[in-house]
């Protein structure tokens, strides 16, 4: 898959490549500490009285609109934050004398890198269709931290 492509590449640009994307995971969960508003953890994190809620109304058709993140999409930034993270502890031990050359961690490492490269495709099919679905930019809300207040759309600030 895509994870051999990359592999193949040549390993610095594979280690250097788990070492940013590590590092911007990171840098996103100390903003989610002290960032904007609808950046921080207190104000999306998918807790069971938001999400079960939440997809319950998703399953009716009637997602409610939300201006930072909703829950299932907030359900899936926790996950592909962790899978990242997963990656790029594995990819690390694969370094290390200690796991050097043992197949389990380099099948783990690949089967985290698949269920990644999975997720991210779902994410984005998801963004697409509630973007059709709300008349809105969500990718573009994702860059800039802005999302249209109009009372049309249906609002809900949570």
């Amino acid at each position: 898959m895509l994870g051999n492509f990359i592999n193949e590449s040549g390993e610095t640009w594979h280690r250097w490549a788990g070492y940013i994307a590590s590092a911007i995971v990171l840098t996103r969960l100390l903003w989610g500490l002290i960032g904007t508003r609808h950046a921080r953890f207190s104000d999306w994190f998918p807790t069971p009285g938001r999400l079960f809620p939440y997809l319950k109304a998703l399953l009716r058709g009637q997602p409610p609109r939300v201006l930072g993140h909703n829950p299932a999409g907030a359900l899936m930034m926790l996950l592909l934050m962790t899978l990242v993270l997963t990656l790029g502890a594995t990819g690390y031990m694969m370094g290390l004398d200690a796991f050097w050359g043992e197949e389990w961690l380099e099948e783990l490492h690949e089967g985290f890198a698949n269920t990644l490269i999975a997720c991210v495709g779902l994410h984005v099919l998801a963004a697409i269709v509630e973007s059709i679905r709300h008349r809105e930019n969500l990718p573009l809300a994702m860059v800039h931290g802005y999302k249209r207040l109009d009372s049309a759309s249906h609002e809900q600030d949570q």
